[in-house]
């Protein structure tokens, strides 16, 4: 997308990317709440979790969604609200924005139009899970989220067997079972495994030992969430 606004010139003008909680609101940095509390309107992954979110601290702010059915759209008219001299704070549902979410173009747009952009760090569930594995991840490789389409994904975890790091996937909570039963049968039933699941929440446990083990549990248990997969491939 071509730069749209190059006559606008507000050197005041400052998106921050702002890192939230991803289960345990008190997770969450007192620059990320006094940003959320002093910024002009607040850029949000979805109207219902965000709401949810501010109230339990008490922030109030005028809310403009940005999600993958609207950000085309979108984007242009937040770049001219923050051309304004205004501020504004991206957030997602929870974690850290843009990873596995959202808001791409507008980042884009707004270094186009030499808007600050200002990351403000917080909860991933990424280096959660990784620092509770118990795994060695001082190389990792994050492949994120496999295809849901059951032959791409095969070769995907196919592929997967050429990499000796730790590999990190993720997926959506009701994908766990058929994506555990996958790596069984491509990858092996032996391949050291830790199953993250529902990180910082409650219910929060880490499963650690093989792919079938974990499957058991999974099976046994009828565990359904969010979670973090991390794979130890042993093959040289």
């Amino acid at each position: 997308m071509t730069k749209v606004f190059n006559q606008i010139k507000n050197m005041k003008s400052k998106l921050y990317i702002v890192s939230t909680p991803i289960g345990n609101y008190e997770d969450i940095t007192l620059r990320a709440l006094r940003i959320l509390k002093e910024c002009d309107f607040i850029i949000c992954e979805e109207l219902k979790e965000a709401r949810r979110f501010l109230s339990h601290y008490k922030i109030e702010k005028e809310l403009f969604p940005l999600n993958e059915h609207n950000e085309n759209e979108s984007a242009n008219e937040l770049i001219l609200k923050l051309l304004e001299g205004k501020t504004a704070a991206l957030i997602s549902d929870c974690g850290t924005p843009l990873f596995s979410d959202p808001g791409h173009l507008l980042v884009d747009l707004a270094l186009q139009n030499r808007i600050d952009v200002i990351p403000v760090p917080g909860a991933s569930s990424l280096l959660t899970a990784l620092v509770g594995s118990a795994l060695d991840f001082e190389k990792f490789y994050y492949y994120g989220w496999l295809s849901p389409k059951k032959d791409i994904r095969r070769k995907q975890l196919l592929d997967l067997r050429k990499r000796k790091e730790t590999i990190v996937l993720m997926d959506t909570p009701y994908r766990l079972k058929t994506l555990l039963e996958d790596i069984v049968k491509l990858l092996g039933p032996n391949i050291p495994c830790v199953l993250a699941f529902e990180l910082t929440k409650e219910k929060e446990k880490f499963y650690r030992g093989n792919a079938q083990n974990i499957l058991n549990a999974v099976e046994r248990e009828n565990l359904k969430g969010e979670f973090v997969l991390i794979l130890r491939n042993t093959n040289e």
